[in-house]
């Protein structure tokens, strides 16, 4: 089990996006987050509480976190239980983008637990996107084996859920505007490493891989939102 710390968030955090980042989240700690009953994994960081940040974010049944608005908008992928905000309830699979200045005052009955990245949308990225995934279809990718569920596309920079089949094999390929992964569940690899469920992994801009699944998998995956220099 993960112990919790109670612990003002650091103020940088993997924040070099020149740097390649390799991050295990089953390893890293739960922290309590200014709201009673939610918590927090810090995945990497650039400012203090009003932050350029990524994290996995828990909360508790029945906790909920005070109206307030998102600057530079807000992306939240729920991986598991029910969240939810005066807009809506978003189960599992529930893929949402705030736009930058929209705000909300979330929280749960049952618990839940998201992937949560925020201040990474582009200014004039002002179009909110509610997506089920489990409602919707997969679609052909481009290798055999490969399939997926786009979320989110605007001006070079691109969302998706990816699912791969046991055995599949990508061609080498280079990130424009970076590449960013979330494990969601089986194995995921390339010629760098292995990266079993719940790895975070970020490759800066023009980074290069062939990356492949031999048990297979699903990720998160973002593309083109990395800045040329850290």
């Amino acid at each position: 089990m993960s112990t919790v710390l109670e612990t003002a968030a650091p103020a940088l955090l993997r924040a070099d996006f020149s740097r390649v980042e390799v991050v295990d989240t089953a390893a890293l700690p739960w922290v309590d987050s200014p709201a009673t009953g939610v918590q927090r994994k810090l995945i990497e960081r650039d400012g203090g509480e009003a932050a350029r940040a990524t994290s996995l974010v828990r909360y508790a049944p029945g906790a909920h976190f005070a109206a307030h608005t998102h600057p530079l908008g807000e992306e939240i992928l729920v991986l598991q239980g029910t969240f939810a905000d005066e807009h809506g309830f978003y189960p599992a699979g529930t893929y949402l983008k705030n736009p930058p200045g929209s705000s909300h005052a979330p929280f749960t009955a049952q618990g839940c637990t998201l992937l949560v990245k925020l201040r990474h949308m582009q200014p004039d990225d002002d179009m909110r996107v509610v997506v089920n995934t489990d409602e919707m279809p997969w679609l052909p990718g481009l290798v055999q084996g490969l399939r997926v569920k786009p979320l989110s596309d605007f001006a070079g920079e691109h969302a998706a859920l990816v699912h791969w089949a046991p055995g599949t094999v990508f061609t080498s390929h280079r990130h424009w505007g970076g590449e960013e992964i979330y494990v969601i569940d089986g194995v995921f690899q390339d010629e760098h490493g292995r990266y079993s469920s719940g790895t975070w992994l970020r490759s800066p801009h023009l980074s290069q891989h062939a990356p492949f699944s031999k048990e297979g998998c699903t990720i998160f995956v973002k593309v083109g939102h990395l800045p040329a220099h850290g």
